[in-house]
């Protein structure tokens, strides 16, 4: 099994999508596992070092990709809107990101589906520069404000743009800045290129720990999540070209194995216990740091990889509220095709 991952860049990413056009392979396979079952399987992580998407390197740490017999490439980009792209363009079999991208994607006639859903809450925050925190406490104030997100398109700004229309601001009302993720992130914050952003841990626990920033909005939780968005919002999940999935489902049954493995594995261990497996740089060189990262985020796995009913539909709903490719086709959107239970429930039962 290859171990190193591999970050795309976004020229690489154009790269990647000339090569799938010029081989005229498959379109929806991609790679050695595009034919047939067997191969390499190649995901794209959306920030491979990121908390909310741990289960996907621990699920390689702990083994359980060559327990079931499969052949795992872990490449990483650090936001979901180019990693979608590089599954539409059949570069990859696989996709860890938001599951909100499978809802988008189907307005824009992709059939796309969650195969092992991780996570019932974005585990996210909004945070506030310090200095900013008094005059900039809620998503209310957001006008006249520059928010950072990953990307646009990113689900980080999709949940932005959901903060400030549930909060009575416009869309328009305030500038989105792509300001990335982890260090990048926290230097945008500090230059003033941004008043606040949407982010991740362990970037949430270095913002906290040095009093740069504070948390505004809190979505790690159920209870915060609620409260921000009117009920669940699903997020990190395995999701596939749906036609991938029906070509391929022994492979995608073994994959589910393996992250439901690894989901009930981090209910039965401690916040230390899973900071111990990850590779030793994904720390920074705070594991103390890291392990409260964990801690502060681990709620948001659910355990089984079992997508929430009412959780899909609150996902749409509130795409609804904003989104220029979901308002007026709601009622057209197909959630059944969004996701699908078939693959974690066998792997419960095996």
């Amino acid at each position: 099994m290859r171990t190193t991952p591999i970050r795309v860049t976004a020229a690489a990413v154009a790269a990647l999508t000339a090569l799938s056009v010029s081989a005229c392979r498959d379109s929806h396979g991609g790679g050695d596992g595009g034919g047939k079952d067997g191969g390499t399987v190649k995901i794209m992580v959306g920030g491979i070092d990121k908390v909310i998407y741990l289960p996907a390197k621990l699920t390689e740490q702990l083994g359980y990709f060559k327990e079931q017999g499969l052949d795992v490439q872990l490449l990483t980009e650090p936001a979901g809107a180019q990693a979608e792209n590089v599954l539409i363009s059949g570069d990859v079999q696989g996709v860890v990101g938001f599951y909100d991208h499978t809802i988008d994607l189907q307005t824009k006639g992709k059939c796309v589906e969650s195969v092992v859903q991780m996570a019932d809450v974005p585990g996210e925050a909004e945070m506030v520069a310090s200095k900013k925190a008094s005059s900039l406490a809620s998503p209310a104030a957001f006008k006249g404000k520059k928010l950072g997100v990953t990307s646009p398109g990113s689900s980080t700004d999709f949940i932005t743009r959901a903060l400030a229309v549930r909060n009575g601001v416009k869309t328009s009302d305030y500038t989105t800045v792509k300001a990335g993720a982890g260090p990048t992130f926290i230097s945008t914050l500090d230059n003033g290129g941004i008043d606040a952003g949407m982010t991740t841990d362990p970037t949430i626990a270095k913002l906290v720990g040095t009093g740069k920033a504070k948390v505004m909005v809190e979505m790690r939780t159920e209870d915060g999540t609620r409260k921000a968005l009117g009920g669940l919002y699903p997020s990190s999940s395995l999701y596939m070209d749906c036609s991938y999935v029906k070509s391929h489902a022994e492979t995608v049954q073994k994959l589910a194995n393996a992250f439901v493995k690894t989901l009930g594995w981090i209910k039965q261990h401690k916040p230390a216990e899973i900071a111990a497996k990850m590779p030793a740089d994904y720390a920074g060189g705070d594991p103390a740091l890291y392990e409260k990262a964990i801690t502060d985020s681990i709620s948001m796995f659910n355990g089984d990889g079992v997508m929430p009913a009412e959780g899909a539909k609150n996902v749409l709903e509130v795409l609804a509220q904003f989104s220029p490719n979901v308002q007026g086709k709601k009622d057209q959107v197909d959630l059944s095709k969004t996701y699908t239970t078939q693959f974690v429930t066998k792997a419960k039962q095996s």
